[in-house]
């Protein structure tokens, strides 16, 4: 009988700090994640194992960093958060918020007087997204909108998540009690204190050239950005990984630049703040971007790893094709002792179902969008079977300028309709130089139907997806004639109450 083979997995020291004080763990293997950190090693149960694949929030923690000495706050999913990636952070859990005398920190009494809890499973999960929420916003309630936004994360079998929402509007009105407040001037400077990441095997360089030698000298490790989806590979198919390169130390990697005709998204820019990027260029983008996932994954998760995995079902991919994006690969050249760089569009980065053009020694490190042009007519569609969290069915993106009522530049990305991300070209063919009408739109769904031949699967059959596409197509006509009741992101549900 052949013994199963694992990898030989090396252990080092982790470092973060909790309730004013350091944290030293011995002997973490760089593949746990920090839900058994929290659990296993410090007996931390008030935070949830739900689904093990932050989709649920039960495991929901609040990490602090350091940035410009001023402390931010992000709502993560510890459960496929690998814990050597909060080496230097500050973590809050819903242990660590109550006074020591035991008054409630006030998102916990607000959830008590609004009767937000139920079974309570999900409970601790949603005191640390409230709790998030409480400290971005100086410690003020949030509003409908925003409750409804940043909690998208977070699923709750029993309270139909009124009383939720009335708390997070509840809780800016009460009192904080002496011992729950946050020091965060004494807090930014203790993580300065705190030691770097050991030169270890989870390696965490914080320059890019550091991280492209540790990748040149380490081909064959895992690389990680946010873990959304490696770390179901930990969490949910069981596998180990004796090596891994984390790209978000990298300073280089954490900025957006400005150029007069593009913005350049660094690759360990957080889906969070890439999108808010996005958006800012492209308002319209902004109720996709909140629904790309729950806010969570989109703090922990990244641009840059979201295209770089290349799930077919990945919405940044059909977005960014549309919008004519470009990605960076870079590589250490040992010969010549410097970087060297490579430039390509990025749906010719894809070669097969999650397959890339990247050596073995190559990351991708930027990714490069055009900046809107007059004119521009911008949607983006995403369908699946629930409207927050969910992960798409189809995904659909249109760029289009006109002049004089014909189409003058046209670009369509679609996800879920083929191995990789793709670029309806044949679709944008039949449109360029066409007049925008119904006829042309008509003739150009019966291409985009036949241009794409997707799998059925658990989440839509082939023939739903081919025909959801070409409704797509026609929706994005409707739209520009003027008709928005047909979406529904334009329904209001306070105006049909």
């Amino acid at each position: 009988m052949l013994a199963r083979m694992t990898p030989p997995i090396s252990p080092q020291t982790l470092t973060f700090w909790r309730r004013g004080q350091a944290v030293t763990l011995d002997n973490v293997p760089p593949d746990r994640t920090l839900l058994e950190v929290l659990r296993e090693d410090l007996h931390c149960t008030g935070t949830k194992e739900g689904c093990g694949e932050g989709d649920c929030g039960a495991c929901t923690v609040v990490l602090g960093e350091a940035v410009g000495g001023q402390l931010q706050y992000k709502a993560i999913n510890s459960c496929i958060r690998l814990a050597h990636s909060v080496q230097g952070m500050a973590v809050w859990t819903t242990e660590d918020l109550a006074s020591a005398q035991g008054e409630l920190h006030p998102v916990q009494e607000a959830m008590v007087q609004c009767h937000g809890s139920q079974c309570g499973f999900c409970t601790p999960g949603f005191v640390m997204s409230l709790f998030g929420m409480y400290q971005n916003n100086g410690g003020k309630g949030a509003d409908r909108a925003q409750a409804a936004a940043d909690l998208s994360g977070n699923l709750c079998r029993c309270t139909g998540y009124r009383p939720i929402f009335d708390a997070a509007q509840h809780m800016g009105s009460l009192p904080l009690p002496a011992g729950c407040e946050v020091n965060e001037a004494a807090t930014a400077a203790a993580l300065q204190t705190l030691p770097p990441a050991q030169a270890g095997h989870y390696l965490r360089p914080t320059t890019l050239t550091a991280l492209l030698q540790a990748r040149a000298q380490h081909p064959q490790a895992q690389v990680v950005a946010g873990c959304t989806d490696v770390g179901l590979w930990v969490t949910k198919m069981h596998k180990r990984f004796a090596q891994v390169v984390d790209v978000t130390a990298a300073k280089e990697l954490r900025r957006v630049e400005t150029y007069p005709h593009h913005i350049a998204i660094g690759a360990a820019v957080s889906l969070h703040e890439a999108y808010a990027a996005l958006v800012s260029e492209r308002p319209p983008l902004k109720a996709f971007a909140q629904r790309f996932a729950g806010l969570p994954v989109r703090n922990s998760g990244t641009l840059g790893g979201n295209v770089a995995n290349g799930s077919p079902i990945g919405d940044s991919m059909p977005l960014l094709i549309a919008l004519g994006a470009s990605v960076v690969l870079m590589r250490w050249d040992a010969k010549r002792k410097a970087v060297a760089h490579r430039e390509l569009r990025l749906e010719d980065l894809y070669t097969g179902y999650r397959t890339n053009v990247m050596k073995p020694d190559e990351l991708l490190c930027w990714i490069k969008v055009p900046r809107p042009v007059a004119g521009e007519h911008m949607k983006v569609y995403k369908i699946s079977k629930r409207f927050d969290d969910d992960i798409s069915a189809v995904c659909l993106a249109i760029r289009m300028t006109l002049a004089d009522g014909k189409v003058t530049t046209i670009s369509i990305g679609a996800g879920g309709v083929a191995a990789t991300p793709v670029r309806a070209r044949q679709t944008e063919t039949a449109l360029l130089g066409q007049t925008w009408n119904a006829d042309s739109v008509m003739a150009a769904t019966a291409t985009l139907r036949a241009e794409f031949q997707p799998i059925s699967d658990m989440r839509a059959s082939a023939a739903y997806r081919q025909t959801v596409l070409g409704n797509l197509l026609k929706r994005f006509w409707l739209e520009s004639q003027g008709l928005q009741a047909i979406n529904l992101e334009a329904v209001s549900m306070e105006a049909l109450a």
